[in-house]
């Protein structure tokens, strides 16, 4: 428990600081965090993934929910978007939640690591300026990619940022007005998907103190402290400093991580 508690408040710390300096979404530093730290303390068995996703969906409500009364005050969140892509967003949330439950954990690491790929390279050499189209779709494409969007983020653990924001952005909608929005995202992924991760059933033997289904009850509530705390600081550094380098950066980093979660998943 000590060696727990002293490592969820060191990453609970570094994922907030990155949110605030980086804008990116706190679950793409979680999952991976908190894979090394339970395979590394023996907890999780064959269902590690599972409750690497469970626990970081879980902080995804309550960071998501303060981040989008934030943006909401500044006016910023785009509610019309919200309430057509949300419904599509919860129902692959939700099929996401209780097909993640029932993967190997092994595809899960698979599933991880494409996509965190994806999100490192477009990180590192995105441009604001690509468009492949001048609005957000609407009708049936937006049913579809709506509920891949969230199917996509739940096996990853991830809230609306990583895969939601690069979306907006490349529709034409506004960098500012695709974060605050991405908030939003972020509850319609975590607050449906939970359900099939408290459905999943650890053994004991390999399940850390206090956890209920997937979820680790103590992970939960010290990353949440130490976020809160954290990523104001991390966004006043990006007032002070030019984060687009730390970005490129932490796009490396993020790629490495991703390839040796394939590593993992291939057996090698």
């Amino acid at each position: 428990m000590l060696a727990l508690f002293v490592f969820m408040l060191a990453i609970g710390a570094f994922a907030g600081v990155m949110a605030g300096l980086l804008g990116v979404g706190g679950g793409i530093v979680l999952v991976p965090a908190f894979f090394y730290l339970f395979t590394s303390l023996g907890y999780g068995g064959d269902q590690v993934m599972q409750l690497c996703l469970g626990t970081s969906l879980a902080t995804i409500v309550v960071t998501s929910l303060r981040s989008l009364q934030a943006h909401n005050r500044k006016g910023a969140v785009d509610w019309e978007i919200l309430r057509g892509w949300g419904w599509g967003i919860a129902l692959g949330a939700v099929i996401g939640g209780f097909a993640a439950s029932a993967l190997r954990s092994e595809v899960l690491q698979a599933v991880f690591g494409f996509l965190g790929i994806l999100v490192g390279w477009y990180l590192a050499f995105g441009k604001s300026g690509w468009r492949i189209a001048e609005a957000l779709p609407k009708g049936g494409l937006r049913a579809v990619l709506s509920s891949v969007l969230g199917f996509l983020s739940v096996l990853m653990g991830i809230g609306g940022g990583s895969l939601g924001v690069p979306l907006m952005s490349l529709h034409n909608v506004a960098i500012h007005r695709a974060v605050a929005t991405a908030a939003g995202f972020g509850l319609a992924i975590s607050i449906p998907a939970l359900p099939g991760f408290l459905s999943v059933d650890i053994p004991a033997d390999v399940r850390p103190p206090l956890t209920l289904g997937a979820i680790n009850l103590p992970a939960f509530a010290l990353v949440i402290a130490m976020t809160l705390i954290t990523t104001p600081y991390g966004a006043r550094l990006a007032h002070a400093m030019d984060p687009k380098p730390l970005k490129r950066v932490f796009a490396v980093f993020l790629t490495l991580v991703a390839l040796n979660m394939l590593r993992k998943a291939f057996g090698f």
